[in-house]
This record gives C-alpha cells, structure tokens and sequence, in this order.
C-alpha cells in the first residue's frame, strides 16, 4: 500500500513540475513573438546598454529619457535612419526593446525560484537536477547572446548580424524543445504507452530539420531578403534563379547571398512540409493510436497553416501581422514536432 501512495504521491509532484516547464516554455514562446515584434519595428537597437542586474525598472523621469536619447543619438541606427526622431519616437521604440528584456528576466525568476523549492523539498533526483541545472545556465547564456547581437548593430551598420540573430533565435528554440522534452517525460512519468519506435528516427530528423529550417528563416530575416522576390512559386520568374552563387567564395552565398538564402528558406520549408506528410501517412499505416496520433495530426494541422502562413507573408512583402504569426508558428510547428518525437519513443526515464 504505501508503495502505491508513493508511486501516487512521486507521479502528482512530476505532474506539478512538468506545468511549471510548460508555462516557463509557454513564456519563452511569447518571448520569440516579443522579439520578432522588436525587430520588425527596428526597436532592438534603441537601448544601447546591457545592465543585466540593475535594468529592471524603466526610466520614469524626463532627464532620464533625455540622458538615454542623448545615449542613442550617439549610435549609427540614428545618424543613419533616425536623423530626425523626436524624443516622442524614441521612447516608442524604447519601450518594445524594454519590454523584451524584461520579460526574459521575468522568465529567469519564473523558472529559478519554484527550481530552489522543488530541490529544497526534495522533489528532484540528481539526473533531473542537472536537466533543470541546464536549463537556468543556457537560459542565461542566452540573455549575453542577446546582447552579443544587439552590439553588432551598434558599430558600423545600423542592423544586427544576421549570424548572430540566427544563432539568437536558435538557441531560443532549443531552450523552448527541451523545456517541452523534459516536461512531457514529467507529465507521463515516462509512461509513453503508445510509442512506435519505427517512427522514432523519423521523428527525430524531422525536428532536426526545423531547426535548419528556423535558421534560415532568421538568416532571411537579417538580410530582409523577404522584401524581394515576392511571388510564389516562382523565384525571379523561374523555379531556380540565376545569380545565387556570385558571391566568392561559394560558401558564403548560402549565409549572405539574398537570393541564395531566400531560395534556401523556400526549399527548407517545402521539403519540411513534405516530411511532415509523409511522417503522417507513415504514422497512419503504423495505426498511431493515443497521444501518438494526436500529435502527428496536430503537426499535419500546423505545417498547413504555417506554409500558408509563409506564401502569404512573402506575397504581401512582409507585413508585419502576418510575418510575427509565421515566426509563432515556426515555435509551434517545432513545440508539436517534439511532443510527435517524446510520444514516439519506448518508456524511458
């Protein structure tokens, strides 16, 4: 009997950490929409410090908006785009970037105070220690890789390295899988009973695609290479257009080549779609059952919506609606992509 209740009692506390991780990646999500919002309206260069332990509050007093405006003026995004902004825009501005940082600190303490009280009370054993462990320092790495890519558009050219907000947003995404990954294990106390291991690797290079596929989104969005080539399915008139290796050497045309990289985002996202179908179809002739066969068809739903999403966005030259909904369902598309991956695999702890 008291093996029973603590069976009950260890699978209830797992239950309670894992909506701890789902809301802590629910933020991160938001977080990832927060900062395509930032960037779409040309906010993230206007606070041009990083005081990771002192910039929680926002400036309240006139000779503090002033102080921070004169800061900004001295920078390349306002001798090169800005000239003529008035304080009244910049604290338009301001405010995004604000509210980006702070919420990705909200996001520390979230996460790291109900951490200190489920180890202090003993909830968590040392394997799932280290995974939480991993988690608050690759969250925090991930705030000084925010700031390594807001200081390369405070140097020479008023943008951002395109490298470098990829490399932002992908780690982002990595922290919202595992987020996802480890809670799943939490929420099912690893009891995944409908797991097909045939679709396992299948699963897993599908997930590891969307990654390719999200970093070459965030390389178009660093070049703005969405604002050219705007039809569909055709690429400057033709299915492979001329001019995406002019660039020497070759390599780079895949990272700085607009064309290059446009096209590259077209076929990732294409062959993502097709990969999506045929894991569904696979995964209906397996006869997925339970958990299993809701996510493959809650990822079937998503790669519909988000390659509609993307056509339109390209279509319309990037508006700014439709471009933050195609980055949320990237998050999504990715968040159902695991959750296909954590139902597929055998019991494990």
């Amino acid at each position: 009997m008291n093996s029973v209740l603590d069976q009950s009692l260890h699978a209830q506390r797992n239950r309670i950490m894992a909506m701890w991780l789902f809301i802590v990646a629910a933020m991160v999500f938001a977080m990832v929409v927060l900062g395509g919002v930032t960037r779409l309206s040309h906010s993230g260069l206007s606070m041009v410090e990083w005081r990771p332990l002192t910039g929680w509050l926002p400036p309240f007093e006139d000779v503090t908006w002033r102080q921070l405006f004169d800061k900004y003026q001295a920078f390349p995004e306002f001798k090169k785009k800005n000239a003529d902004m008035m304080l009244s825009g910049f604290k338009g501005i301001f405010w995004l970037e604000f509210l980006h940082r702070l919420w990705g600190r909200v996001i520390g303490v979230v996460f790291f105070l109900p951490f200190v009280f489920f180890l202090g009370r003993g909830w968590v054993n040392r394997a799932m220690a280290v995974r939480f462990g991993i988690m608050f320092v690759v969250g925090g790495l991930q705030g000084v890789l925010g700031w390594y890519m807001v200081k390369s558009g405070l140097v020479d050219r008023p943008d951002v390295s395109q490298y470098r907000l990829a490399a932002h947003l992908t780690l982002a995404l990595v922290i919202y899988a595992y987020l996802l990954w480890v809670g799943l294990g939490l929420w099912r106390n690893a009891e995944f009973t409908a797991a097909r291991p045939e679709l396992t690797g299948w699963a897993a290079g599908l997930v590891v695609l969307i990654f390719v596929t999200a970093f070459s989104g965030a390389l178009v969005a660093g070049l703005d290479a969405g604002l050219v080539y705007n039809t569909f399915p055709l690429m400057d008139g033709v299915l492979i257009p001329d001019g995406m290796f002019e660039m020497s050497p070759t390599y780079i045309n895949l990272f700085e080549n607009i064309m290059t990289v446009q096209f590259d985002h077209r076929v990732l996202a294409e062959t993502t779609f097709l990969a999506v179908v045929a894991l569904w179809l696979y995964g209906r002739r397996l006869g997925a059952a339970g958990g299993l066969a809701r996510a493959l068809n809650g990822l079937a739903l998503v790669i519909v919506l988000q390659v509609t999403l993307g056509i339109l966005t390209l279509l319309l030259v990037v508006p700014i609606t439709l471009a933050i909904a195609h980055q949320a369902g990237a998050v999504v598309l990715l968040g159902v992509a695991v959750w296909v991956l954590r139902e597929s695999m055998p019991t494990r702890k």
